[in-house]
């Protein structure tokens, strides 16, 4: 769950904050550190432009802010019950309603759901132009057998004989009394005689699910999106988690990113560089004509203006940039060894 990262991270203080920041404080620092950090202006920052991008989501959002700053007070005691879950990972939600009503314990809340986490891998192409694609997840269904009671057919359940059905423990010291989750149910002031055999008495059953996933324009390696309401769905009215997808770029055998430039590079004659030529160069779509200036150095760069990172929202279309490798011969003829002497005696040089 992401809530178990939240008491090692002070996302306040990732995007230079006290505590007692107001949203639009929160709203207007994020978007300074982004604009800052972009790996499209500032490459080498993407873990940075990642770790201010993951406070923003959870400061940026009122109610995971307000669950945030209350799992940050609560301290790492609160972890193993957030979210419905129990020491094992197993869902108890559905559970914790129904003991909830056989045995007179407080009424379950809404719950947001958790949030999710996956990886995309991308072609290079489909990461510089943006796609539509779908990614698997996990999730749960209600057991077929039990119908997500949990309890065998036939079978049911009993007050918690540790709490007697209160769901926690009260420790009275004093002049503090301190109450703890009862380790035997889990908080749910109940236990079933015989756990469905379908399910282990978890009330759930794996299966996936497909959720479509747009990638635009110009994501890079290690990129982190955000689908929000596409994560854990909520329960008790409850509203879904978000989706978290770390997206992973393949590399190009042809090209290379530079920002929102794409690079690549193209070899042209010894001769055909001293006396200037065209070629036929390759972008994402078709090839374009490039003209090669007379005398030009082998590692000059040409620009072909828009054949980048297509434009998207604020930013506008990258170039692709056209490096010039010049190719000389390993081997001569007697023939062609004379030429060369004879160029460079015209041109007032001495060969060795």
């Amino acid at each position: 769950m992401a809530e178990r990262e939240w008491f090692d991270k002070d996302y306040y203080k990732v995007l230079g904050l006290s505590s007692s920041a107001t949203d639009k404080e929160i709203t207007r620092a994020y978007r300074k550190l982004a604009k800052e950090l972009h790996p499209d202006t500032n490459p080498g920052s993407e873990e940075k432009f990642k770790e201010i991008s993951a406070a923003y989501d959870v400061l940026g959002d009122a109610d995971k802010r307000k669950e945030y700053d209350e799992v940050r007070r609560l301290g790492p005691a609160a972890a193993g019950f957030g979210g419905g879950f129990n020491a094992h990972g197993a869902d108890f939600g559905d559970l914790g309603d129904l003991f909830g009503g056989l045995f007179g314990g407080r009424r379950a809340r809404a719950a947001r759901g958790a949030d999710v986490e996956t990886a995309l891998h991308l072609a290079f192409r489909d990461a510089v132009t943006g796609v539509t694609t779908t990614v698997t997840l996990p999730s749960n269904d209600a057991c077929h057998t039990c119908g997500g009671r949990g309890a065998a057919p036939g079978s049911g359940y009993v007050t918690c004989e540790r709490c007697g059905g209160r769901g926690v423990l009260n420790d009275d010291q004093g002049p503090f009394a301190m109450s703890s989750v009862c380790p035997v149910c889990q908080g749910r002031g109940g236990r079933i005689v015989t756990p469905c055999a379908s399910c282990a008495g978890t009330g759930r059953e794996p299966s996936s699910r497909r959720v479509n996933v747009r990638i635009p324009p110009g994501v890079v390696d290690g990129q982190r999106i955000r689908l929000k309401g596409k994560g854990g769905a909520g329960t008790k009215g409850g509203p879904a988690g978000d989706l978290f997808v770390d997206v992973h770029v393949a590399k190009d055998p042809q090209f290379s990113r530079r920002g929102r430039d794409v690079t690549t590079s193209v070899s042209v004659p010894v001769t055909a560089a001293i006396l200037g030529t065209t070629v036929s160069v390759p972008t994402l779509e078709e090839p374009v004509t490039l003209k090669v200036a007379p005398g030009t150095q082998a590692g000059q760069t040409l620009r072909v203006r828009g054949r980048g990172v297509p434009a998207h929202a604020k930013h506008p279309a990258g170039d692709l940039l056209v490096t010039i490798q010049v190719a000389i011969p390993t081997t001569l003829t007697k023939d062609q060894r004379s030429a060369v002497e004879r160029l460079a005696s015209a041109l007032g040089e001495e060969p060795s």
